[in-house]
Formats: structure tokens, C-alpha cells, sequence
């Protein structure tokens, strides 16, 4: 690279690395059922439970992580999506919720893939947060208004909750703030590491595009 020449921003990089694995993951059966309403709403409670698990794990140790030079910079109490899954389940489930939940084999490998990237890589946990958060402002927001429209939740209330960040005043600025975090990140590693992220960017879409083949497993739809 030339000194005239800027490096490409790591958010770039990420986004574009790990393309194939992104779109692979928002188009698979079980999810292409869902948005379309082919699916009844268990199936949307099912992911919910799931995504439970993965959120759980997720946000287990970002109050231990706030303070690390790599991760810390991107966690912020406004993205934390545990307390709304609980409130969107006991909607969908009852107050017993808890009682018959059960994280199927992906998502057991996905969350204990974040417990151990949360404890011993925070580049690796970054990678996680990226996918996960941004695609929750993004992408999820076509779920919340599938989910709306197809079993008659009020408009951003109970059952969607977990879609709905209500401490981000505006998700197009926030997110555009949160890349400036991620490249500044970038910038910080070595080319090693930065290698090592964007596999880890890569494994994070494809352990939510297996998570998704075992939900559609379980709520198979004849073509």
C-alpha cells in the first residue's frame, strides 16, 4: 500500500469477508418459512428460546469485558437483549418458561463457543458482538415486523421486545458509531489478528446458519 492509499476500514473488511456465510445463514428454510408465515408462531417461540441461550452467554461476562482495550469500546448496556427475551418468552410461553427450555445441539455450541471467547479472546468475542448486534439492528427489524404482521403483536410490545432497542434514539447513526468503534479496533491489531477476527466473523455466521438447519429440522415444511 502506498502512503497515499487508506487502509480499508475493518468493518469493511468484515462485512465483506464473511459475505457468503452472512447470506447463507439469512436464507436458509427455516428462516425464508418464518418471514414468509409459513411457520406458526411456536416456531418464532422456539427461536426466541434458543436465541436465549446464545444472548445469555453472550452478555454473561460484557460487564467484565467493558474494561478490555479490544472488546471494550463496543459493549454498551443499550444493546443487551437478555432481559427483553425473558420478557418476550414469559409472553409466548407463560411464567414458566424456563421449565421447558432446552438448548438444542447447535445452539449448545454456540454458546459455548462465546463463554470461551468472552473468557480467553476478546478480538474473537468482538467478532461475535459485530454479528450479532448489527444484525439485530438491521436484518432484525424485517423479523419484528414479520412477527408483527403475521401473529398480531402490538407494534414494538410484548413478543418483540427483543427487536426493539429503545435506549438507541437513532439505529442508523448508532450503527454508523459502532463501525467507527470497529475500525478503530482494527487499527489497533496486527495483520495476524486481524486475519484471526475476520475467521472468527465467518464461524459466527455459520454457527447461526446451523442453529437455524436445527430449528428447521424441527418444523420442516414440504416444498
Amino acid at each position: 500500500m502506498s502512503s497515499s492509499e487508506q487502509p480499508v476500514p475493518f468493518s469493511t473488511v468484515l462485512r465483506t469477508a464473511s459475505s457468503e456465510e452472512h447470506a447463507a445463514a439469512e436464507t436458509s428454510s427455516f428462516m425464508a418459512h418464518l418471514l414468509g408465515g409459513r411457520l406458526g408462531v411456536e416456531a418464532y417461540a422456539e427461536l426466541s428460546g434458543q436465541l436465549w441461550f446464545v444472548y445469555r452467554a453472550l452478555e454473561g461476562r460484557a460487564a467484565a469485558l467493558a474494561g478490555d482495550p479490544v472488546a471494550g469500546p463496543l459493549i454498551d448496556p443499550a444493546l443487551m437483549r437478555t432481559a427483553a427475551l425473558e420478557r418476550d418468552l414469559a409472553h409466548l410461553l407463560g411464567p414458566g418458561w424456563r421449565a421447558g427450555l432446552t438448548p438444542l445441539p447447535a445452539t449448545a455450541a454456540y454458546a459455548a463457543r462465546l463463554e470461551e471467547l468472552a473468557e480467553q479472546w476478546p478480538g474473537g468475542y468482538l467478532a461475535h458482538h459485530y454479528t450479532r448486534y448489527l444484525g439485530d439492528l438491521s436484518g432484525g427489524q424485517i423479523i419484528r415486523g414479520a412477527a408483527e404482521r403475521t401473529w398480531g403483536f402490538e407494534r414494538r410490545g410484548a413478543g418483540v421486545e427483543f427487536y426493539v432497542f429503545a435506549e438507541v434514539a437513532n439505529p442508523a447513526a448508532y450503527k454508523r458509531e459502532y463501525r467507527e468503534k470497529l475500525d478503530a479496533a482494527g487499527l489497533a491489531m496486527d495483520e495476524v489478528e486481524r486475519r484471526r477476527v475476520v475467521e472468527e466473523c465467518k464461524r459466527a455466521f455459520t454457527l447461526n446458519g446451523v442453529l437455524f438447519a436445527d430449528l428447521g429440522s424441527r418444523y420442516p415444511l414440504s416444498a
